[in-house]
């Protein structure tokens, strides 16, 4: 039986920009036989395009990364070429900095056009800002007034719900090892992982839907992001691919055997691939709730 969507929450007027890492920030590009024909800056062209204003304001959340001063530096000369009349970087170390600094940025998110979670440790970011009036500001901005928020590496796996944070290529194949906790929560039932090809990621991403097959999991390569449009419609854009794992047809899988060391098994686990201009919509099979 085939579940129609129920979707009473409201929708988001403000866009998703979610990036699988190593976005082209304006270095010469290398030849690489196995991508579609990338672009210079493609993907952050596309992200300063989407906020639709001359000369918009940026705020480069860089909490994530042990080298934000540099990072911050590539997308600051990054924007500032394709237009940003400002860029501003916001950098919290711990959860009381981030609480104590809540009011002046806040005030820093509202006059911002688009907001930029750069890569790094996607557990800082949820340990540092979860709960904070910072992330209810961002999110009531995303929904109500169109903000635009881009999130690369461990920024874009940030946003979703589910959240992978531990479990590399060494133990994915265990059942039970790869590590997941909430999110930030711009996408719910959804999880992103990225590097996705370039990492071989695939089995971890399986695990995490095979736990809850009512999730959906989007691996986004390097150079390759999803714009999210409407909190559902997703645009493939740049130079890779997208994997969707789906866990709607899982007739039966061994995860509950963790601790067990044993190898993963799931079976009827459904999967495509998409690529730049291929158009997907997020299933809700879970009504939204308050």
């Amino acid at each position: 039986m085939k579940i129609k969507p129920i979707n009473e929450c409201p929708v988001p007027k403000g866009l998703l920009v979610v990036i699988g890492g190593k976005e082209n920030r304006g270095e010469e590009l290398e030849k690489e036989i196995q991508k579609d024909n990338p672009e210079r800056l493609e993907i952050l062209k596309t992200f300063i395009k989407l906020i639709g204003k001359d000369a918009p304001v940026i705020e480069v959340i860089s909490t994530a990364s042990s080298v934000s001063a540099e990072l911050f530096e590539d997308y600051n000369k990054a924007f500032r070429e394709l237009g940003a009349r400002e860029v501003n970087q916001i950098h919290h170390d711990n959860r009381s900095d981030a609480l104590k600094e809540s009011e002046s940025c806040i005030e820093r998110i509202k006059k911002a056009d688009g907001v930029f979670f750069t890569g790094g440790d996607q557990l800082k970011l949820t340990t540092i800002y979860g709960g904070t009036p910072l992330l209810f500001e961002l999110k009531m901005r995303y929904i109500r007034e169109g903000t635009v928020i881009a999130g690369t590496s461990a920024g874009a796996m940030a946003l979703s719900t589910p959240m992978i944070y531990a479990g590399n290529e060494e133990v994915q194949q265990i059942s039970g090892e790869i590590k997941v906790t909430t999110g930030l929560e711009f996408l719910k039932d959804v999880c992103i992982d990225t590097h996705f090809v370039d990492r071989g990621r695939f089995v971890r991403m399986a695990q995490v839907i095979a736990t809850n097959p009512a999730c959906i999991g989007l691996g986004i390569e390097e150079d390759t992001g999803l714009i999210i449009r409407n909190g559902l419609e997703a645009e493939v854009i740049g130079s890779g691919v997208v994997v969707v794992i789906d866990g709607q047809r899982i007739k039966n899988s061994n995860v509950l055997n963790y601790g067990e060391h044993t190898s993963v098994s799931i079976k009827g686990l459904g999967v495509d691939l998409l690529s730049r201009g291929d158009k997907y919509i997020i299933p809700q099979t879970n009504p939204p709730h308050i």
